[in-house]
């Protein structure tokens, strides 16, 4: 029997977790239009702590044979969320960050596998970027829609891959390198498992921006 590529087996393995993180009471309320800007700038502001952490003190991970191959600058978001901060927040927008616990449990997290195991830091990268890719496009245009950004200006820059001309091809090159990860059948199904737990997390942070931002009648 042919085995089941990597990309499908932790696509398998963390689809029901995904799927509450998508329906969430926050997000839902968000994309439904019932919450105003205020909401989704706090949102993009637990991304900033999130983000950090897959993208600042990665060095080590760049001749790492599991991990190096995904740190790509095309995926970079850390730029374009700062730019979009400003936007939001104004000048001033680092003075006022504030993370949510669960946000910081996450941003720890991605940092403890980052240091300590590239399989692991795989998970969350793959949780996150491939998303932006993806669901993330349907968040920038609600955006645009509900508050006025400019199409792919600021505000919404973190959805904006400028280096990514063809997404789909794109997404299609990432899922051939999770299906080379030179990993055993132990590992991949451990990774399988932090996919599962990024999802998990995400979704806690989704769990108290709801309780920020309570359902709007």
């Amino acid at each position: 029997m042919t085995a089941t590529p990597f990309s499908t087996l932790i696509r398998t393995a963390s689809a029901e977790a995904h799927t509450e993180a998508e329906n969430s009471t926050f997000m839902s309320d968000l994309l439904g239009g019932r919450l105003g800007v205020t909401a989704y700038a706090r949102y993009t502001e637990q991304l900033w702590f999130v983000y950090r952490a897959l993208e600042e003190d990665v060095a080590a991970l760049r001749e790492d044979p599991v991990a190096g191959p995904f740190l790509v600058p095309e995926l970079a978001r850390l730029a374009e969320l700062e730019r979009d901060l400003a936007h939001l927040r104004g000048p001033g927008w680092r003075d006022s960050l504030r993370p949510l616990p669960a946000t910081e449990a996450y941003a720890a997290r991605i940092a403890e596998c980052a240091r300590t195991w590239p399989g692991g830091y795989v998970a969350h990268h793959y949780t996150r970027y491939l998303g932006d890719l993806s669901g993330g496009q349907v968040i920038r245009g609600r955006a645009e829609q509900a508050w006025g950004f400019e199409r792919r200006g600021d505000g919404v820059r973190f959805y904006v891959f400028e280096q990514i001309a063809n997404p789909a091809a794109f997404k299609r090159s990432y899922r051939a390198l999770l299906d080379a990860v030179p990993a055993d059948e132990l590992e991949r199904q451990r990774i399988a498992t932090e996919c599962k737990r990024a999802f998990a997390l995400n979704t806690a942070v989704f769990r108290e921006l709801g309780e920020e931002f309570p359902l709007s009648a």
